[in-house]
């Protein structure tokens, strides 16, 4: 995978998938070097009705598979953004 990060520079990134009529939503780490337009795009799939399952690797390498009719949404981000410490935003 081509990324865009330095060693310097590396970002964790996290994806959060919401599923219907499941109560909890699935949170996944992935490994430091990930492509994001790669991930974008395999969610665009899933939700475009091209696959079936998104299958996404974690950062330990485990496989974690969606089935793509019971994705309600999907958010892509960093986690360094939600750990603030402190007070204002």
């Amino acid at each position: 995978m081509v990324g865009a990060l330095t060693c310097s520079e590396r970002t964790i990134v996290d994806v959060r998938i919401g599923v219907t009529q499941a109560p909890r939503e699935i949170n996944i780490e992935l490994a430091d070097d990930i492509d994001r337009a790669a991930v974008k795009a395999k969610v665009e799939a899933a939700l475009s009705g091209a696959v079936d399952v998104l299958w996404i690797t974690d950062k330990k390498g485990r496989d974690i598979g969606v089935a793509s009719a019971k994705i309600a949404y999907v958010e892509i981000g960093t986690t360094e953004s939600e750990r603030r410490i402190g007070f204002g935003g």
